[in-house]
């Protein structure tokens, strides 16, 4: 059964081009340890809330874009040891430096999800 990585962060807007060559070299990667697509989605209509939203979530600061993003698997068995690659293959090191990052990592939420519908 499919199953979904999905990251929500907020991600200066000054450093989109840089974010988003991040997330092209990190394909290769999530594609070489058995991922079927990846997305990411740079906020365009993300309203802060009252009580909660995705904005509120990351701790979102003026000049910055909440973005959603999600790595899709065939299998959960393939997602963990994807996540599990993260600590042994080199490559993933390089990528995810905190210093060379083009947002803030702390405030990133992340969780992997079973798909339970699907409509096409």
């Amino acid at each position: 059964m499919t199953y979904v990585a999905g990251f929500v962060q907020a991600v200066p807007e000054a450093n989109k081009a840089a974010y988003l060559e991040s997330a092209r070299r990190a394909w290769p990667l999530f594609k070489d340890h058995g991922a079927v697509e990846m997305r990411e989605c740079w906020g365009d209509a993300v309203p802060d809330g009252e009580l909660t939203s995705f904005p509120m979530a990351v701790k979102a600061e003026p000049g910055e874009t909440v973005v959603f993003s999600w790595v899709s698997f065939p299998d959960k068995a393939t997602h963990d040891a994807c996540m599990a690659s993260m600590e042994s293959d080199a490559r993933w090191q390089e990528m995810f430096d905190p210093q060379a990052m083009p947002f803030d990592m702390k405030r990133m939420i992340f969780g992997g999800f079973e798909v339970a519908f699907e409509g096409r």
